[in-house]
């Protein structure tokens, strides 16, 4: 499995892996959620713009089977090709200093093989290359493969006083959406700074200090 930034010839795919990853939202009576649309093309293009777009990414998706999930189909479609099939995704923002992630899903026929996991560590690399202090994340506290699954990667629920006000922000816009029917949280994750030499290890700063407590997907 590799990962690369990804390419705007694949954001339908992008939205395609989406529609698949939230199925499982079903299982867990929150089916409004396994209905959502992916992020619009637009959407996904801002980001990709950014420099804040990544997939992983396998030689072929001929591992999935069309039959046990009607959405393999369009990924095994693709073929092999030198860039690769991507299977999972990430995107992120720059939210009060942070980067955020916005997103994360794994198509359903690669899950449990670290992929997403894989994506975060991506993205942490990103984030000490670019001296950002920490990553932050909102999700749905009690769902298996959202806060349990980003604890087990490194991320805490934050206290209050630790979120900053554009992460505030994002959680208002979450709930006028309605997304607090269920109980969310704020999480995060300190990016370890790439070491100077001679230099002494950095403080941790306080937006990545949390309390206890973490494309999991939501």
């Amino acid at each position: 499995m590799r990962i690369r930034a990804a390419l705007r010839n694949e954001l339908p795919r992008l939205q395609d892996i989406e529609r698949a990853a939230g199925r499982c939202f079903r299982d867990v009576g929150m089916a409004e959620i396994a209905e959502d649309e992916p992020p619009a093309l637009d959407v996904l293009a801002r980001h990709l713009r950014a420099g804040l777009a990544w997939v992983a990414v396998a030689p072929s998706a001929d591992g999935l089977s069309a039959t046990a999930d009607p959405s393999a189909a369009d990924l095994s479609a693709a073929g092999p090709s030198a860039a690769g099939v991507p299977v999972a995704y990430l995107i992120a923002d720059r939210v009060d200093g942070n980067l955020h992630v916005e997103q994360v899903s794994v198509h359903p026929g690669y899950a449990r093989r670290g992929i997403g996991r894989s994506l975060l560590d991506h993205l942490a690399d990103r984030a000490a290359a670019d001296a950002v202090p920490a990553l932050t994340l909102t999700t749905f506290r009690d769902v298996p493969w959202n806060a349990p699954y980003y604890a087990r990667c490194g991320f805490a629920v934050l206290d209050e006083e630790a979120v900053g006000p554009e992460l505030r922000a994002v959680r208002a816009d979450e709930s006028a959406l309605g997304l607090d029917r269920w109980p969310r949280v704020c999480m995060g994750r300190p990016v370890r700074r790439r070491a100077t030499p001679g230099a002494p290890p950095p403080a941790t700063p306080a937006a990545a200090r949390h309390g206890e407590g973490p494309v999991g997907q939501g």
